[in-house]
């Protein structure tokens, strides 16, 4: 079946369709024939299906602007750029206008001139959707300019008045007309800049040099903010609040199951020649149990939160140094262990936010206590300790383990032969005649059980000794 030939002048346009849809009738639109067709919406946004999703879809269909309210790491930018697959995948615009104009109804000066002058022979191009969405982050310094607009001294000089609508070099929000326009952390906005954004969304007023300009801005507006931030009174403007129709309230994976859901969705995986990564389902498990862990400590301060990305680089972390284990030992298998673990802090220290009251030398000791918690509550899940004991019979007899970062694998499965018991535990969690992930495996079962109060374990200088 031929394919219906691109317009290229305004003349042809007319011919194959008679207007074209608002910003919010296109989203409209696509959105129902998803929703009829039972396409995901969100295929990439975990744990908002019962919770954030639903206003959001409702938002579209009645063409509301949104404020999505949340901490750092809970996906509102993931949100916000999923949205441009609400737009078709090309708008028609007249050619060379910097807000993308429809040639059906343009409302710049330059391309109205444009339009009379030329008639159906207007050209015309096509803006993909994924021009469509323009995003600033919002911060003291941001001007009235960069928002808005200002008078252009080239044309000026070409001759052109101050008050000329045609001497405006565009802002960000005007070439937003016809898409989509984001703006994050918005409460951050001086309130000069609040004021002139309420005007767009209220009046469709510029305000440039003093000159009042009408333009009637065709634009979804969605908006972040930190919860704190945007219900303090004093950093932002309440006629600018009232603006948002729908205020939505991002969140935290609220299990684990989503936390690692979205860890392996996001990781960016090595790639290395000759070395094959498997993770064990209780490493992952300790990932993401440690950054709830830290989501719920005293010594982490929880108005900033603690972001997803903690246990994405976290996951990432580890991995890297299995990796770097197998090739300094000339393995073939990257597999975690526990004592991998430490090699995740760096990863995580710079993402958390410590309370004011904490030492900065006691960093690390906060996130080392974290992490035990994080193994403890995953070894409980996993074990009952009474099934152990032969285990721990081993070592009272005089019995001791010593494990490291660099041990090879190979190494650990001397234990199944001295230590009555391990193999049955190991069993429950990997294939245990698969070295790479039984020693890992080992690791995990002695560690919890030195955490449990079981064995103890001296600090080595390569590694520790269980006993």
């Amino acid at each position: 079946m031929p394919t219906k030939k691109k317009a290229q002048t305004f003349g042809e346009l007319k011919k194959q369709i008679s207007g074209l849809p608002t910003v919010r009738e296109e989203m409209r639109t696509n959105l129902i024939k998803k929703l009829r067709n039972k396409e995901p919406l969100f295929p990439d946004i975990i744990g908002y299906e019962e919770s954030v999703m639903p206003g959001l879809i409702n938002a579209i269909l009645c063409g509301h602007n949104v404020i999505l309210l949340g901490e750092r790491g809970q996906g509102k930018s993931r949100i916000i750029r999923d949205m441009i697959y609400f737009l078709d995948e090309e708008m028609p615009a007249i050619a060379g206008c910097p807000i993308h104009d429809n040639p059906f109804d343009p409302i710049c000066t330059d391309c109205q001139t444009k339009a009379a002058e030329l008639g159906d022979a207007l050209p015309i191009t096509y803006i993909p959707r994924d021009r469509r969405l323009v995003e600033k982050l919002a911060t003291s310094d941001v001007s009235t300019a960069d928002l808005i607009g200002e008078v252009d001294p080239i044309k000026i000089a070409q001759g052109r008045t101050l008050d000329d609508e045609s001497a405006i070099h565009f802002g960000l929000v005007p070439r937003a007309h016809r898409s989509i326009f984001a703006i994050n952390e918005l409460p951050d906005l001086a309130e000069k800049i609040q004021v002139a954004f309420f005007n767009i969304m209220e009046e469709n007023d510029l305000q440039i040099k003093g000159f009042p300009v009408r333009l009637p801005l065709d634009i979804f507006i969605i908006a972040t903010a930190n919860p704190e931030d945007y219900t303090n009174r004093g950093r932002i403007i309440t006629p600018l609040k009232d603006r948002f129709d729908v205020q939505l309230r991002t969140h935290y994976p609220k299990t684990k199951k989503q936390e690692i859901q979205i860890m392996e969705q996001e990781i960016a995986m090595p790639v290395i020649d000759g070395v094959s990564v498997d993770i064990p389902d209780f490493i992952k498990e300790i990932i993401a149990e440690t950054t709830f862990q830290a989501r719920k400590s005293t010594d982490v301060n929880q108005h900033s939160g603690v972001s997803c990305r903690v246990s994405i680089r976290s996951y990432e972390a580890i991995v890297g140094n299995a990796i770097k284990r197998c090739l300094m030992v000339d393995e073939k298998k990257a597999v975690p262990r526990i004592s991998d673990l430490e090699s995740t802090f760096p990863a995580i220290l710079g993402k958390l936010e410590l309370e004011y009251e904490v030492p900065d030398s006691n960093d690390l000791d906060i996130l080392e206590n974290i992490s035990k918690r994080a193994v403890k509550i995953v070894f409980d899940e996993h074990f009952d300790i009474q099934d152990l004991t032969s285990i721990v019979d081993s070592f009272k007899k005089g019995m001791s383990a010593e494990i490291s970062s660099t041990q090879p694998s190979v190494d650990y499965m001397d234990g199944y032969k001295v230590i009555d018991g391990l193999k049955d535990a190991v069993k429950t969690l990997v294939d245990p005649d698969n070295a790479a992930m039984a020693s890992s495996a080992i690791e995990f079962v002695l560690e919890g059980l030195h955490l449990s109060n079981k064995l103890n374990r001296e600090t080595l200088q390569s590694g520790y000794l269980y006993k």
